[in-house]
């Protein structure tokens, strides 16, 4: 019997250690410390007196790019990496990230609850029959829903681009971002179409500090990955413009256009920022 115990102990002894063992195997050459410690660099402050001009942008950054495949994938977390969808459910599940409802547009008014958020990715419990082994009957089961992150295709950016003329240049601040989810309705028949819907609003400046502490993949470099901050503050995305600030109710560019005019009119936007700053300057 005193054989018997000592035996397991001994068994014990070494699950315990191949355990202590699993837990330190690293499979990167070194810890990394630098990134899940970072900050958001702070803006720099802006004078009201300083800004000779600013103009509101509405822009989209279609995640099926090649430039922007890096914050549509990972689909499921891999190396410590999350797609971008997947970080903003993260950050309003456990960092306090609010999320706002989009029937305000983007003034950032009403406030999400997490379930809200769950209902407006499209994870919406359902119940089903689903037949008992023991008893050989069907029995109502609640299915719990589950958040498609591969249905964010794009991003809808608000941002501001203003002349500061302290610094002699033209800058930009991003405002807000949201995702915009395609998908097609579970209860649509063979003839269904796919539909659009913006799902929420996030503040950027308030997403700041999640971004600067998540990675995101390089293709040229593993040891030199940039940060979700550093993607959208030095602007190493693709994207066009959606819409500008007017005087008909901010309507968008597709409102009045369409096709190929509805690109130009894009690039007409883009052009006249670009040509706004040269304005400013006397030579």
């Amino acid at each position: 019997m005193k054989r018997l115990f000592f035996i397991l102990i001994v068994l014990v002894g070494f699950g315990a250690a191949d355990v202590a063992n699993a837990q330190e195997v690293n499979t990167e050459l070194y810890t990394k410390d630098h990134v899940p410690n970072r900050k958001p660099i702070p803006y720099a402050h802006v004078r009201e007196a300083d800004v000779l001009w600013a103009k509101k942008i509405w822009r989209v950054i279609d995640l099926r790019e090649k430039i922007n495949l890096p914050m549509y994938y990972p689909t499921t977390q891999m190396d410590n990496r999350y797609s971008l969808i997947d970080l903003l459910i993260y950050g309003i599940k456990y960092e306090g990230l609010t999320a706002y409802s989009t029937s305000t547009e983007d003034e950032f008014q009403v406030a999400l609850t997490l379930d809200q958020v769950m209902r407006e990715m499209g994870a919406v419990s359902d119940t089903q029959q689903i037949r008992n082994a023991e008893t050989g009957l069907y029995e109502d089961k609640i299915i719990e829903g589950k958040i498609q992150s591969t249905d964010i295709k794009q991003v809808m950016l608000k941002e501001i681009w203003f002349f500061d003329r302290k610094y002699s240049r033209m800058d930009v601040r991003i405002i807000g971002l949201c995702p915009i989810r395609e998908f097609v309705p579970s209860d649509a028949g063979e003839n269904a179409q796919i539909r659009k819907t913006q799902a929420f609003w996030i503040y950027f400046p308030e997403a700041r500090g999640l971004f600067a502490r998540h990675e995101i993949f390089n293709p040229r470099n593993d040891a030199q990955r940039r940060t979700y901050d550093d993607i959208f503050i030095k602007r190493y995305f693709g994207s066009y413009i959606y819409k500008e600030a007017n005087v008909y109710d901010n309507r968008g560019i597709e409102e009045y256009t369409a096709g190929m005019e509805a690109m130009m009119e894009s690039e007409r936007i883009k052009q006249s920022i670009f040509e706004k700053e040269h304005d400013m300057w006397e030579f």
